[in-house]
This record gives C-alpha cells, structure tokens and sequence, in this order.
C-alpha cells in the first residue's frame, strides 16, 4: 500500500464531494433569469464545465485508489508522477487565472485551492 498516493486519493475525493455538493450550490445561486437569453447560455456551460470538473476529480481518485492499494507493475512510478504532474498543472492553471483576472476580492489567500494541489503534487512526486 502506497500511504502517500492513498492520502491524495482521500483528499481528492472529498474535493470532488465539495466540489459536487458546494460548487454547485454556489454556481447555481449565480443563475441570470431564465428570461435574460444573452446571460443564461454563458451561465449553462458554466455549470456544464464545472460538473466535467467533478468527473475529472472523481476519475483521479479513483485511480490514485487503484494505484494506492493494488501493485500496478513496473509502471506504478510512471503512473504516480504523471498525476503529480496533473496537480501541478492544475496549481499552476489555477494561479494563472487568479493572477489574470486580478480581482481584489478573489486572491491567492482568499481562493487557496492551489495550495491543496501543491501539497498533492508534493506527496505523489515524493511517492514516485
């Protein structure tokens, strides 16, 4: 059993569970009127993108859970750094936008996201 790779999978799985319950919850309150044609398609695929978000998250730990409690072979390593580099990605994609939408009320310590990806990237880097 590989503790680190687990301990990422347990953490991405209840990002998904928060994703998918709070997420929603929070994109769905910024709903236009159903009546407002211009706003609501760009709203629609807002929401369509952020559930393909909750599948990736779902798909990921999943794996990691595979990859965590079954021997995957002599590509094991390969498998772990592939997905610390995915998190390291998806810090890098979150710091990005951030940083380039440079919102006052949206910073790096208000949406620290990033840093949970930092510290997966971390575990799985070090357990490959």
């Amino acid at each position: 059993m590989n503790i680190p790779v687990l301990i990422v999978a347990c953490i991405t799985l209840l990002a998904f569970v928060a994703h998918l319950i709070g997420g929603t919850r929070e994109t769905a309150s910024l709903a236009p009127a159903a009546q407002d044609t211009e706003r609501t398609p760009h709203w629609v695929q807002a929401m369509c993108a952020f559930q393909m978000l909750s599948v990736d998250l779902l798909a990921v730990a999943l794996a990691l859970f595979a990859i965590a409690l079954w021997d995957m072979g002599p590509q094991e390593a390969n498998f772990i750094t592939g997905f610390g580099l995915l998190y390291l990605a998806w810090a890098a994609a979150w710091v990005i936008q951030l940083r380039w939408l440079n919102r006052p009320a949206a910073s790096l310590l208000r949406l620290p996201h990033w840093t949970v990806w930092i510290v997966c990237a971390a575990l799985l880097l070090i357990a490959g």
